[in-house]
């Protein structure tokens, strides 16, 4: 999308794109990528750098690429989405197909607007937006970034894209793999103008969305030490998780075996950036220290439309979760969603009235909701459940090198700022920690620091003493890593998330008569959403007598922790100590005090 302040500017752009694109020729195209790597530098952006160093390795292809530029960009598949009449209409056809581009069947590539995409707007597939800006009166002015922050905002939704025949409605790629990165990343082009970067990047904080530089990002190596290489619990130590059995289509006959609950009423939040400005209006300061809940009021359009926009909701997809579901329209029904039995309330601020809400914003407050449950169904499915049986898995096949990136953007943003989440790079010499470096947000390193500082007192019980990072950018390394995962276990539980997961480190501790491995998972946001993980690992403890070992001879202990939240608001190490040692760590009360 090339986005403009004026309808003139716009269509002179428009213009010029199309001069560029019926102009462009091999040989035109390898004279730029030759001065593009002639004036590289380290603040190049790495997409393009990537983009640029692939073709020029590849010039065999640079005839095809010029074919597909120029019959994907050409003028029949652009939009042009200005309009300078009052009545607001577009030109016949552009209506229906700037609200149905992620069809299939959709040709468009290129839209070309100023204001016209106002409230209602959305679309999944919106991978690039470039301002184009020459108008001096609206640089760096606040109703313009939040206009601009909004309308990225509602870009940024995720595109649920189709991988290895699976689609997924949550990020599934790292900063590790820059490549695939770019199909879960908004580009926003824009020329150097310090205080409209300022004020956009402020505007974006305040809808909770991670930003960034788009720069060269080199992969780093995180390397297992060699000294841990020379140790017995590299060479015959084991981890341990439990084995896992299939699951029934016959179990998933209610949603609330998805963890979703279907009889109370649904409160949403209501957001500010659902709301779009123009231009010319002013940012809306709305009060949330006062707040009141609305009753919200679809008819069953609202609701056809949102699960038609909303691709999980086709029923050949819903059907691939709710195997026992024999139709959309039942999916809605009481046994199921039960929609029509309970009411929908948006909290908004008591400065706000609650007669402003559009019927384009209703729609997308229900359309969060709709999109909620689907993550939450997404999460609850699984083929699989865990049991009660540990298989223990060799430590030298498992724990391994890999690469990662440290991420260009604040991750902080994303959470509170008494939680923050920015990740860097940490090289740790202690032998206690089995890797040369930890690529790790503050909330891990604090984790990693209190653990250092008691590693003496653990080495007065235990002889090996290690903490591991089992970072999921390690399974990549290794097909094999895909089974490092703990998954709810126990007869007594039924309604239960059977979703596995890999907590992010485990303390082994080994002496001569036993050996005990801890779970500990960070959390630094999410933690409500997440709650089922901490609920795992401390029913571990509270359930050993269900856990039994591939090896009956062998003298394990499998054990888990609260989160580890910053600061230690939950008492995770008090928990390590007591579990570790059968009491608390010394002088943990005089530390906890003096916080």
């Amino acid at each position: 999308m090339f986005k403009s302040q004026r309808i003139a500017a716009s269509n002179e752009a428009h213009e010029k794109f199309n001069e560029i694109i019926e102009n462009l020729t091999v040989e035109s195209l390898k004279a730029f990528l030759d001065r593009q790597g002639q004036i590289a530098t380290e603040d190049d952006s790495e997409t393009l750098t990537l983009a640029h160093d692939y073709y020029r390795e590849n010039e065999e292809k640079l005839a095809d690429i010029v074919r597909y530029i120029k019959r994907e960009l050409a003028p029949n598949r652009i939009i042009n989405a200005n309009d300078s009449s009052q009545s607001g209409i577009l030109e016949k056809g552009h209506y229906e197909a700037l609200n149905s581009l992620e069809s299939p069947t959709n040709l468009y590539r290129v839209i070309f607007a100023v204001a016209r995409l106002t409230e209602g707007w959305d679309v999944l597939n919106l991978f690039d937006i470039v301002r184009l800006s020459d108008d001096p009166k609206v640089r760096g002015t606040k109703a313009t970034t939040m206009s601009e922050a909004q309308l990225i905002g509602r870009g940024a939704r995720y595109y649920p894209f189709l991988l290895n025949d699976e689609r997924s409605f949550t990020r599934r790629f790292d900063d590790d793999s820059i490549d695939s990165l770019i199909l879960e990343t908004i580009h926003y082009h824009t020329i150097n103008e310090p205080q409209y970067l300022k004020n956009l990047v402020s505007a974006l904080d305040e809808m909770n969305l991670p930003t960034g530089e788009d720069k060269k990002n080199p992969l780093l190596d995180v390397k297992v030490k060699p000294s841990f290489k020379r140790t017995d619990v590299w060479k015959y130590g084991k981890v341990y998780y439990n084995e896992t059995i299939e699951v029934d289509d016959e179990y998933y006959d209610s949603l609330e075996k998805y963890g979703i609950d279907t009889q109370e009423d649904v409160i949403i939040p209501y957001i500010s950036a659902l709301k779009e400005v123009s231009y010319k209006d002013e940012q809306v300061q709305e009060d949330y220290t006062n707040v009141y809940n609305v009753a919200l009021t679809f008819d069953r359009r609202y609701i056809e439309k949102v699960m038609n926009r909303l691709s999980f909701y086709h029923f050949s997809n819903l059907k691939r979760y709710l195997p026992l579901l024999r139709s959309r329209e039942e999916f809605l029904e009481k046994n199921w969603l039960n929609i029509y039995n309970r009411t929908i309330y948006v909290t908004i601020p008591r400065t706000m009235d609650s007669s402003i809400l559009t019927p384009a914003e209703k729609l997308n407050i229900l359309e969060r909701y709709f999109s909620e449950v689907a993550k939450q169904i997404k999460a609850g499915y699984s083929k699989r459940r865990g049991t009660g049986k540990f298989i223990g898995y060799p430590i030298k096949e498992y724990i391994a090198n890999y690469r990662k990136r440290v991420p260009n953007y604040d991750t902080g943003r994303m959470s509170l700022l008494q939680d923050p989440q920015t990740v860097q790079r940490y090289e740790l010499k202690e032998d206690y920690y089995v890797y040369d470096t930890a690529i790790i947000n503050l909330t891990e390193k604090q984790l990693i620091d209190r653990i250092a500082e008691r590693v003496s007192e653990l080495k007065e019980v235990y002889e090996d003493v290690y903490l591991i990072r089992v970072d999921e950018n390690m399974h990549r390394e290794s097909a094999k890593n895909n089974k490092l995962k703990l998954h709810q276990f126990g007869s007594a539980h039924d309604e239960v998330n059977l979703a596995g997961f890999q907590p992010d480190f485990i303390l082994y501790l080994q002496n001569a008569d036993y050996f005990i491995q801890i779970f500990i998972e960070p959390k630094g946001r999410n933690i409500e959403e997440e709650q089922w993980k901490e609920d795992l690992l401390t029913y571990i403890n509270e359930n050993e007598a269900e856990i039994i070992f591939e090896d009956e001879t062998a003298d394990v202990r499998i054990k888990g922790v609260k989160f580890y939240t910053m600061n230690d608001g939950r008492g995770a190490i008090k928990q390590l100590g007591e579990i570790a040692l059968g009491r608390a760590f010394r002088g943990l009360s005089v530390e906890r005090n003096m916080r």
